[in-house]
């Protein structure tokens, strides 16, 4: 990936619906040559898909909360499981494996607290293998980016 890919992701990442013509102004390019880089990106699963980004407010989605998730075992059948279902609920908006003392971080939108409440005893409460949970409530979001620093010089 050389400095050309690199502005085209940054370009992409906060207009992703921007017209190849002009996306190749930006990058002093002709559209053919920026149409095939940008296919490549998109081919090579760089770019993974392009959506809007809505505000969770406006479509009545007011608590965000971060969960951690303690496994009872951690076998491959029981991650994979858990994982699986994390995907299938539409509440979890991000899922990762991390360290200390919890398995999992969720990411979790709400209607309200007790929106949040019913998700946890309807669906993780309900799995069997999950041996503890501790929620983290966000009283407010100061910024979210979505946008990755792809043009910056990696961090010594």
């Amino acid at each position: 990936m050389d400095k050309k890919d690199l502005k085209l992701l940054e370009i992409l990442q906060r207009q992703g619906r921007m017209a190849v013509s002009e996306l190749a102004d930006k990058v002093n390019m002709s559209d053919t040559p920026c149409l095939r880089r940008v296919k490549k990106l998109e081919q090579d699963k760089v770019i993974l898909g392009y959506g809007a980004q809505v505000d969770p407010l406006k479509v009545g989605l007011n608590v965000v909360v971060y969960t951690s998730v303690r496994l009872t075992e951690h076998t491959d059948q029981s991650t994979a499981l858990f994982e699986s279902t994390m995907a299938q609920l539409p509440q979890v908006m991000e899922c990762a494996v991390v360290t200390g003392a919890y398995d999992y971080v969720l990411k979790i939108v709400a209607k309200d607290l007790v929106s949040y409440e019913h998700f946890i005893k309807k669906s993780l409460g309900n799995l069997k293998f999950v041996a503890s949970i501790e929620t983290t409530v966000v009283l407010k979001q100061i910024f979210s980016r979505t946008a990755l620093p792809v043009d910056e010089s990696p961090i010594d």
